[in-house]
């Protein structure tokens, strides 16, 4: 066991030398943020810096205000919370900022900056926590398969323990990468292993082998700087992480591929120059996967799993500030593709901003191409304290439907349809009040999924949220049953 900690308080760092070298690299770039801007955002959000859009100042706003005060609620009709289990611990600290989800049985795997949750979700309307491991580093990133769980760091520390510091990305010796964890006991996890990746692993995406054999991880980061031994430029490539299944412990780095050899999106574009990807959602049983990339959103085969190869690639430099994540349907013939503009830090849900940025993007996929159909974004204004952008959501099962959950950050979180892609509707959402009405203090639902009849949001700030729809157009979902559920590694429902 490499030391995790299991049910410690206390609050840890959130954020260290990583957000150092992404800021750098921002500077670099030509930033608007003035070196105030720049010190008060850098130690907050999936990378809230990115807030400082060139050319775009999020803070010429107008007055938009919500109906709703600080921590107040309101929804559709068909929507409502169930139950909300608070932040604990290690993670009560604001600066732990609660990250993705994944579920296997009746247990779901919350990440934080700060290192883990194991919820018990076999009464879903009363989940309770099971343990804390406490293993700081950034972002987060949760996948699981079998007794195995992965975790993405995101920050340059000291080792890869989970007793390390934070350290400059320009010390050789510095680490950051993914760490490996036997969950066989959901309540005792073991860190088994650790493998150090270029440039770390902000996000990671599992696709295993066609025999079972083996677990392949693909390892999405980016901001690399020419002070970074382990990070140089132009870092137009992914890492390939395998993972035996009957000796995790043997993981390592297989394959580094080049997606972008001419380098991607360009600097200068409202979109961010490609520098590597943000995240990647593969469809192992269709042996294709989607990649979100800064500047450029992709389509991959991956077939050879160690070895996956780009087939299509699109751009949009009038509306998508960052490539941020992606979604297939169910038929694997469309994907939702989504903007996070100000880099989930910005309060982008105003009429300043717009309906087609920070939003959805709709595409087909029409013999092998991707085609733009539509925007999507939520329709209600949140404030100026509220981060509000598109983020991370799954498919709801319908059969014959293409319906999605969402988290929208402080903007909350919305069920749309989008069966007709060049129509999207909402047909429910749920919101909170703002964490702050006087100071945009970052929070919101960073994750919603659906999951065996219910929606579950990791929310930044108020914790582990379960929410329920009932609705017409949903129900036929409430049936289907998982045994394990990654979001970013998507499963056919139509079997």
């Amino acid at each position: 066991m490499l030391g995790a900690s299991l049910l410690v308080a206390g609050p840890g760092a959130a954020h260290d030398g990583k957000h150092d070298r992404g800021q750098q690299a921002r500077s670099a770039s030509g930033s608007d943020c003035t070196a105030e801007e720049r010190a008060e955002l850098r130690a907050a959000g999936d990378n809230f810096a990115l807030a400082c859009q060139p050319g775009l100042d999020l803070t010429d706003m107008g007055p938009n205000s919500t109906s709703l005060g600080k921590d107040e609620i309101a929804s559709s009709d068909n929507m409502r919370l169930r139950h909300n289990t608070p932040k604990q611990g290690a993670f009560a600290s604001p600066t732990a900022f609660n990250s993705d989800l994944a579920f296997k049985g009746n247990y779901a795997f919350a990440g934080n900056y700060n290192g883990f949750m194991v919820y018990d979700i076999h009464r879903p309307t009363k989940p309770k926590a099971i343990t804390q491991v406490v293993c700081p580093g950034s972002q987060g990133d949760v996948s699981v398969w079998g007794d195995i769980l992965v975790f993405s760091v995101d920050s340059s520390r000291s080792d890869s323990s989970c007793n390390s510091t934070a350290q400059s990305a320009s010390v050789k010796s510095s680490w950051e990468g993914l760490r490996i964890f036997d969950i066989s006991d959901p309540a005792q996890p073991e860190y088994v292993a650790a493998v150090e990746t270029n440039c770390g692993s902000h996000t990671n995406t599992l696709a295993p082998s066609q025999d079972g054999k083996d677990l392949f991880v693909y390892v999405s980061s980016y901001f690399p700087s020419a002070s970074f031994p382990d990070c140089q430029p132009p870092h137009d490539k992914i890492s390939v992480v395998k993972v035996p299944v009957d000796d995790m412990a043997a993981a390592s780095v297989v394959s580094t591929p080049v997606l972008f050899p001419d380098g991607g999106n360009p600097p200068g574009n409202y979109s961010r120059e490609t520098s590597g990807c943000h995240d990647i959602t593969a469809y192992p049983e269709k042996n294709i996967a989607a990649g979100a990339c800064m500047g450029d959103g992709i389509l991959l085969d991956i077939t050879d799993r160690a070895n996956p190869v780009v087939t299509e690639r699109v751009q949009d430099r009038e509306n998508f500030a960052f490539w941020h994540s992606a979604t297939f349907n169910d038929a694997g013939t469309k994907v939702v593709f989504t903007d996070e503009l100000g880099g989930g830090g910005g309060a982008t849900c105003n009429p300043e901003t717009g309906p087609t940025k920070g939003a959805n993007g709709i595409y087909d996929i029409v013999a092998g191409d991707l085609k733009f159909q539509s925007y999507y974004k939520i329709p209600r204004t949140q404030s100026n304290t509220e981060n509000c952008v598109a983020h991370n959501g799954s498919l709801i099962p319908v059969p014959g439907r293409d319906i999605m959950v969402q988290a929208w950050y402080q903007g909350g979180i919305s069920v749309f349809d989008f069966t007709d892609s060049k129509n999207p509707v909402e047909i429910g959402w749920w919101d909170r009040g703002p964490v702050d009405e006087n100071s945009l203090v970052l929070g919101g639902s960073w994750s919603a999924y659906y999951y065996n009849g219910y929606i579950y949001s990791n929310e930044i700030q108020r914790g582990f949220d379960v929410l329920e729809i009932q609705d017409s157009r949903t129900a036929p979902a409430k049936g289907r049953r998982m045994d394990v559920f990654n979001p970013q590694s998507q499963p056919s429902y139509d079997k």
